[in-house]
């Protein structure tokens, strides 16, 4: 560790940021109702909802993982992830030109009750606890990474000598004071400010490697494009390579629209939006931010790479602690406690968003808030209950993660969780393509049989065929749903009632 990074500058800092992100709530949250905690009485402005995006979509994970992943072979090495981002840009546009008008006409919160009106009570019921599932593990194994890297190169290690517990605790309670009022009305400002903070910390990084290899911005950028490192396009060894084009390009489309088009926690912002025309400025806003912030990311790889070539400095055994280890120990002050900042914003700016998307799905598709008859102190009473609740879960699951201690079975969890967008992109797939009404009791089984079948499928290809799915998982998931609700619909398109 920088010496110049002692236990009292490192948790003034923290403190300070978190005293702006509470001053923040206390603003924004004052005389906050349940619309404004679900949807910001769609009042939020689009260009501010767009940056505040970024964070929510670049995760923890990404600021410390992608950069790790440019040199060390295998999956997204180099820039291939930019094929990825490619597909984005793609998914994106089928958002806010296909499902975003969809949500506005029917006036949604939860966008699960869509599936309600579609085909009726269980339906809503299965797409809403798929969600609940697949959020409460992504985002606690987010906040698990961060934590680890916080445990292992900041509070963890003398003198402070914080204990793991303490840390995760300390984080969960955090994200709560800031988000139990205002809700997704506070985290579109919240956001936007981390946002900027985990991009000043990428860029001053880049800056002080630069002077570190004796050249300015400009000439690191040069160095990076004349690099191995800076490869974008892999065609040359087709469908069995995880780099290949078409399987990078498809899945990052996939991904898109269902981590994001059909995932509450993404679509709440764009919910907040006066109208869909706004709503639609911010998507489209958002994806070209984004594109130029992941190539940011992945320039950062490949600089953190030539900084360690360029000094002789051994690069850790696990790629995600790559540039942990060049901004904490390796770099001036300063660019430590950004880089300390900005992994704290950048977790921060999606565990928040989770957080509040996880209470209002429970809210709305469980406790049936828009129908409810109570008066706005009953509803907040529950609401902040609801809350606290599912903060306590996200805290019991950092812990058991970290009680397992094993790698293998942590993200053997996290793809699982991933395997149930699968059956919300068959659901709504078959919804707005076709005409025809399910069986609504039968639909739990095909849910849950989709997902099995897919794991199964997979583990086959890949041992028996050698050729992995990789996240086009997804779409095969998808269309297995579909087949099964297929099965059980019939012509009428009239919902059965519970």
């Amino acid at each position: 560790m920088n010496p110049g990074l002692s236990p009292t500058l490192i948790l003034s800092v923290i403190a300070a940021y978190f005293l702006v992100l509470i001053g923040i709530s206390l603003y924004t949250g004052r005389k906050a109702d349940s619309q404004d905690f679900f949807i910001a009485g769609r009042k939020a402005p689009w260009f501010i909802v767009a940056i505040g995006m970024i964070g929510a979509s670049m995760s923890g994970v990404t600021f410390i993982s992608i950069p790790g992943a440019v040199g060390a072979g295998g999956l997204n090495s180099a820039f291939s992830y930019m094929q990825v981002v490619m597909g984005y840009m793609l998914g994106y546009a089928v958002i806010a030109l296909v499902l975003m008008p969809l949500y506005y006409k029917l006036n949604l919160t939860s966008i699960y009750a869509y599936l309600g009106k579609r085909f009726g009570y269980y339906s809503n019921k299965t797409g809403a606890a798929y969600f609940l599932l697949s959020r409460v593990i992504g985002a606690s194994f987010r906040l698990f990474l961060v934590a680890i890297v916080l445990d292992k190169f900041v509070l963890g290690v003398p003198p402070l000598n914080v204990p793991f517990e303490v840390t995760v605790i300390a984080t969960i309670v955090l994200i709560w004071v800031y988000t139990f009022k205002g809700g997704i009305k506070t985290i579109i400002w919240t956001d936007t400010l981390q946002t900027i903070m985990f991009l000043v910390a990428m860029v001053a990084t880049m800056v002080y490697i630069a002077k570190g290899m004796d050249t300015d911005l400009g000439g690191l950028i040069s160095t990076i494009r004349k690099s191995d490192y800076s490869k974008v396009f892999f065609f040359e060894n087709g469908w069995s390579d995880p780099n290949y084009f078409f399987k990078q390009f498809f899945s990052g489309a996939l991904i898109t629209i269902v981590m994001t088009g059909l995932d509450q926690d993404m679509m709440q912002k764009n919910l907040s939006c006066p109208n869909i025309k706004d709503a639609q400025k911010n998507m489209f806003t958002f994806s070209g931010i984004l594109f130029f912030t992941n190539l940011l990311v992945l320039s950062l790889g490949a600089a953190l790479y030539l900084y360690a070539n360029h000094h002789g400095i051994e690069t850790p055994g696990r790629s995600d602690y790559m540039y942990p280890t060049i901004a904490l120990n390796h770099l001036p002050t300063f660019i430590g406690l950004t880089f300390i900042l900005g992994l704290i914003a950048a977790a921060y700016s999606s565990a928040d968003s989770a957080l509040t998307a996880l209470t209002t799905s429970f809210c709305v598709d469980f406790l049936n808030f828009e129908e409810s008859e109570k008066t706005e102190a009953e509803k907040r009473k529950v609401r902040r209950m609801v809350h606290v609740g599912f903060s306590l879960l996200l805290l019991v699951t950092i812990l058991i993660f970290n009680a397992l201690n094993d790698d293998a079975v942590i993200n053997s969890l996290f793809k699982a969780a991933g395997y149930t967008y699968g059956p919300l992109l068959g659901l709504f797939t078959f919804g707005m393509l076709s005409k025809r009404a399910i069986r609504d009791k039968w639909v739990i089984a095909v849910c849950l049989a989709a997902p099995v079948l897919t794991w199964i499928i997979v583990d086959v290809a890949a041992s028996q065929f050698n050729f992995k799915f990789g996240f086009l998982n997804l779409a095969l998931n998808g269309l297995l749903t579909i087949a099964g609700l297929y099965l059980i619909s019939k012509p009428e398109a009239r919902p059965e009632t519970a």
